[in-house]
């Protein structure tokens, strides 16, 4: 819970900062970009981040802290194992489906955005997109580990799959406002996750 009026306001900073950056990109993202879309001064906001990159680090910080938020945290109410994977897949995609962020997935736009951008902003984008992949990776693991899925293919290998299904969606989304890929992904991520159970 945010508890003080700073906080608070620099939430409200970042959620637009977050927004502008999956429409109009991170890199242009600048202290007087956002001075302009919150009608604040350019020094209060300077007083916040210290500088684009502080901005930049800041924001795909507050986007991951909204992804746990979306994704990670409502799929934990699901019991570990073959539940919880297709929780998280399901979450994942209804993130997504819901345009949280009006560009879509914040972290499959950046990550395209940045991917030959060495520095630490692109850093930070990869550790946290590296984050979600390895939880869904451990998400798989306890499901095989339960008997639920089988263990011949790796963990890793399955949480790529998974997740490409749903990212696929995503950029499909953006590109054709075809809403019926939302439904094909989750059929997908059924269907894979079907073939890989064990029989009881």
């Amino acid at each position: 819970m945010l508890k003080t009026k700073g906080e608070r306001t620099r939430h409200a900073i970042l959620d637009v900062a977050a927004a502008l950056a999956t429409e109009e990109g991170l890199e242009p993202l600048s202290i007087g970009r956002l001075a302009e879309a919150t009608e604040m001064s350019k020094s209060g906001l300077f007083a916040h981040f210290g500088s684009k990159q502080g901005l930049q680090l800041a924001t795909v910080d507050h986007a991951a802290a909204l992804f746990t938020a979306e994704v990670i945290k409502p799929a934990r109410a699901a019991p570990r194992g073959l539940a919880r994977v297709w929780a998280l897949c399901d979450q994942m995609i209804d993130y997504a489906e819901r345009q949280v962020f009006p560009g879509g997935c914040f972290f499959a736009a950046t990550s395209a955005e940045f991917n030959n951008r060495p520095g630490p902003v692109r850093d930070r984008i990869a550790e946290m997109v590296q984050l979600w992949l390895s939880y869904l990776g451990h998400a798989v693991e306890q499901a095989q580990e339960a008997g639920e899925l089988d263990r011949s293919i790796s963990a890793r290998e399955v949480a790529f799959q998974l997740d490409a299904f749903a990212q696929a969606a995503n950029m499909q989304y953006q590109l054709f406002r075809d809403a019926r890929v939302f439904e094909e992904a989750r059929r997908a991520i059924r269907e894979r996750l079907d073939s890989l159970r064990l029989s009881s």
